[in-house]
């Protein structure tokens, strides 16, 4: 391999994509979310990008491992107990999988996300 192999995470660099989530997901507001996903590893579990996303709130459940860090906005993950973490620009943090809550964009916020998705 050599240095060109080297993938730099850019804000907003390659494929875009927008979308809305599903009505079920949905608690309050419908944000649109926009992911650049800057990296897939070729066995497909390891995946690296940007993600962004107005204010909204819903339904989630972690299937992957997903390292964060805020590079903008403000959100709150909370857990199906009803426990809450608030994140902001400059946290960085993992979910593991398996967990399952809400999260809520309180002001447009954008990441890098870091995934690791273990197949059976």
């Amino acid at each position: 391999m050599q240095i060109q192999n080297i993938q730099l995470i850019k804000h907003q660099h390659g494929t875009i994509e927008r979308y809305y989530l599903p009505a079920e997901k949905l608690i309050k507001g419908n944000p649109e979310q926009i992911v650049s996903n800057q990296y897939t590893s070729p066995c497909g579990q390891f995946h690296c990008g940007t993600w962004q996303s107005g204010p909204g709130k819903w339904n989630v459940k972690y299937t992957e491992h997903e390292f964060c860090d805020i590079l903008d906005g403000l959100s709150i993950i909370q857990d199906e107990a009803g426990n809450s973490l608030t994140v902001a620009a400059g946290d960085k943090f993992v979910i593991p999988a398996g967990f399952q809550g809400t999260w809520e964009v309180v002001d447009q916020c954008k990441k890098i996300y870091v995934i690791f998705e273990q197949h059976p």
